[in-house]
């Protein structure tokens, strides 16, 4: 395959507005061949995620590209305060309809390059989470958004970012064809940016956070080309 063959773009927004306004994990695409995942995947998600942050009553915790908050709501209990940001209008008008809990569980549409600039008490963060939208966003603001938490959100101590697709795994996802270096470069496909373990982890090593790794137990319908990290201060 060339790398300058055209391949499909795509928006959450855009395939949210399609889905059926109670089709919580449609609405994400927590779906494999379009069937929602089992109950028992989106255990095993939050498992990862709860291992991952350590999650403390007194925690309060930020995410990026939270999607329609049907994941984050779970977590509410584990921690005194949360704020979820996604650009998508229509999965925060989701979230705020069905899971916010005001005043101390909110959701907001906002960017994560926007969220991490313009927070304005980000020293109230204890924890931060991305699950399945950091491959979303371009390498400049990727380095951006992590060089601010680091910087701006001081007690900030662990970050979990989740589902990453793993380039050096590509071709256990792409059976039927080779996708380009373009395509896997592209934050703008279903899939967003496939990065490696190592660029990963030189990503975060530059913002100041040393990247620790996990991958799902085999029975994760993804577990065979994506990854997680853990993200803690270096030094």
């Amino acid at each position: 395959m060339s790398d300058t063959q055209p391949y499909a773009k795509f928006s959450y927004d855009a395939h949210a507005r399609t889905c059926a306004p109670d089709d919580f994990l449609g609405q994400t695409r927590r779906t494999v061949q379009g069937v929602a995942i089992p109950e028992a995947q989106i255990h095993m998600i939050l498992d990862a995620i709860r291992d991952g942050l350590q999650l403390r009553s007194d925690d309060v915790l930020l995410e990026l590209a939270c999607g329609n908050g049907a994941l984050s709501v779970q977590l509410f209990d584990a921690c005194r305060g949360y704020l979820g940001t996604d650009i998508s209008e229509y999965l925060v008008s989701v979230a705020k309809q069905h899971f916010e809990r005001l005043p101390d569980y909110r959701f907001e549409m906002l960017g994560g390059v926007e969220c991490v600039h313009h927070e304005p008490q980000p020293e109230r963060f204890t924890r931060a989470l991305c699950y399945a939208g950091f491959q979303y966003f371009a390498d400049s603001d990727a380095k951006d958004i992590l060089m601010t938490l680091h910087e701006r959100f001081t007690y900030l101590e662990r970050i979990f970012i989740g589902n990453l697709p793993d380039r050096a795994r590509a071709a256990d996802f792409y059976t039927s064809r080779e996708a380009s270096a373009e395509e896997l470069s592209d934050p703008n496909t279903a899939l967003g940016i496939w990065r490696t373990r190592e660029a990963f982890a030189q990503l975060a090593r530059d913002a100041g956070w040393q990247a620790d790794f996990s991958v799902m137990p085999q029975g994760f319908h993804a577990a065979h080309y994506r990854y997680d990290a853990v993200l803690t201060r270096r030094g």
